[in-house]
Parts: C-alpha cells; sequence; structure tokens
C-alpha cells in the first residue's frame, strides 16, 4: 500500500498543480464568454448563459481595423524578429565560438555583460536614433536591432552551443578548401540545429507577446498589433465591453497556444541539447 500510494503522489501532485496553471486560461475562455454584467459582478467560473456576441464584436477589431489585419501586422513583426535572430546570433556565435580575433574574449565577456542591462536603459537611446533615421512609427525600429543581434542570450546559447561541436568537422572542411564563412554554412549551422529551433520558437513568442516596445514605435492603428489592439480597445469602449476584450485576448492566445504545441518536442529538444547543460 506504501508503495502504490508513493508512486501515485508524484502523479496527483503534477494533476493538481497543472489545473493551477491552466485555471487562467479556463477563466479567460470562460469570461470571453460571458455577458457583460457578469464579468464583474460574477464569481462564477461558468456564464449563466453563452454571449457569442463578444466573439463577434471583437473580429470587429479597434479603430476600423479587422482581427485579421492586426494578427497579420503581428505575425509579419514575429517572422522578421525570428529571421534576424536566427540570422545574425547564429552568425555572431560563430565568430565568437570558433574564430580567433583580437580582444574576442573581452568582447564576449562585455556581450555577456548586456545580459544584465535592462530594456529600458537603452530605450531612450535607442528611440533618439530610430527617429532620426525616420523609422518611428513603422516596423523597423522592433525588426532591424535583431538583424544585429542584439539578443545577448540567444547568441550566448549558441556559442555554449557551438563550443560543443567537434572541432575535426571544421579541420576537415578547412582542408578541403572552405573558408569561414563556407565552413559556417555548411558544417557549423546545420548542426547546431536545435539552438537555431530554441531561438526561433522564444523569439516568436517573445515577439508575439510583446506589447511595450511596440506601444513605444507604433502610432497609426492600421500598423498595431494584436497586443495593442487589446489596450486600445479598452480606452475605446471603456468598462462596458470586457466581455469582447476577454474574446480577443483569446484570439491572441490561441496562435501562441497551438504553436507551442506544435513545436513543443523541438522546444525540449533545443533546451536538453543546447548551452543550457554547461
Amino acid at each position: 500500500m506504501n508503495l502504490t500510494n508513493k508512486r501515485w503522489l508524484p502523479h496527483t501532485i503534477a494533476v493538481v498543480g497543472l489545473l493551477v496553471l491552466l485555471y487562467p486560461l479556463a477563466w479567460l475562455l470562460a469570461t470571453s464568454l460571458k455577458p457583460a454584467d457578469e464579468v464583474v459582478t460574477s464569481l462564477d467560473l461558468w456564464p449563466s448563459h453563452l454571449e457569442w456576441s463578444n466573439f463577434t464584436t471583437a473580429m470587429d477589431g479597434v479603430s476600423d481595423v479587422s482581427v485579421t489585419r492586426l494578427l497579420s501586422n503581428t505575425l509579419l513583426i514575429a517572422v522578421g524578429a525570428v529571421l534576424g535572430n536566427v540570422i545574425s546570433c547564429s552568425l555572431a556565435a560563430y565568430a565568437f565560438a570558433r574564430l580567433r580575433f583580437r580582444m574576442s574574449k573581452v568582447m564576449f565577456a562585455f556581450m555577456v555583460a548586456t545580459l544584465m542591462l535592462p530594456h529600458h536603459v537603452v530605450l531612450i537611446p535607442q528611440y533618439i536614433i530610430f527617429n532620426q533615421l525616420g523609422m518611428v512609427d513603422s516596423y523597423w525600429p522592433l525588426v532591424l536591432p535583431k538583424f544585429l543581434a542584439t539578443d545577448a542570450f540567444f547568441v550566448f546559447l549558441m556559442v555554449q552551443f557551438m563550443r560543443g561541436l567537434p572541432r575535426e568537422l571544421e579541420e576537415s572542411a578547412r582542408i578541403d578548401g572552405c573558408g569561414p564563412f563556407r565552413t559556417y554554412w555548411a558544417i557549423t549551422l546545420p548542426l547546431t540545429r536545435p539552438a537555431l529551433i530554441t531561438t526561433a520558437i522564444f523569439t516568436f513568442i517573445w515577439t508575439w507577446n510583446d506589447f511595450f516596445t511596440q506601444m513605444i514605435y507604433l502610432f497609426s492603428p492600421d500598423k498595431f498589433t494584436i497586443t495593442l489592439a487589446l489596450r486600445s480597445f479598452v480606452d475605446q469602449s471603456s468598462t462596458s465591453a470586457y466581455g469582447p476584450m476577454f474574446a480577443m485576448s483569446v484570439i491572441s492566445v490561441l496562435p501562441i497556444v497551438l504553436f507551442f504545441f506544435v513545436f513543443q518536442r523541438y522546444l525540449v529538444q533545443g533546451m536538453a541539447t543546447s548551452g543550457l547543460k554547461g
């Protein structure tokens, strides 16, 4: 009996923990179907009747911009950020991990130190630069920095992964006449696939859920993302439209949930075999 209890106890704890973690999502879905008068006044999880008109109102979007356009804007920024991080961070990581140049260790230490630098410290200088370049109220400030390897976390992740790759493969490629870039493209990059997938997944999720940076640089409603639209929806309709607001929240969360389930096995594989293992 004691052995049986020991076997079931971890599973019970895991199920309870899972229910606790899933409760906010269940509450969000249920609230999106509640009538307006029950959103704030009722503590019941399930509504008295299903208000499907909340989703109809949410699909109309905000400021004459449909949800389809908002999702397309968000997807455009997220895909651009993913491509930028995968390309630039892998190039920078290859330079730090495999190439020998002056002050490489000092520059790598400086790059790692930027991980402790708050985002708000560089926000004002970056805004001034993009404003002088005439890029404010466009997607360039949200995508262009990703092509400059500004996310030190992903550079560090790939550096640690590349350092674990056997050098004999690159030495063989060098003997066959491959230069540094050809070796990076044909040898190192395919072997770094787990770290690249991890970078792509985290970049997509973080960019999709970003609000603060997008609020700073985007002003025109037709360029809004789904997260900015949520805030604009509240400002526009005040407290009488909590139902449609939560319905739009469900619409915004759904792509992330589907994306996570599709790429979950790649995420686990990348975390298990990437630089986080030490």
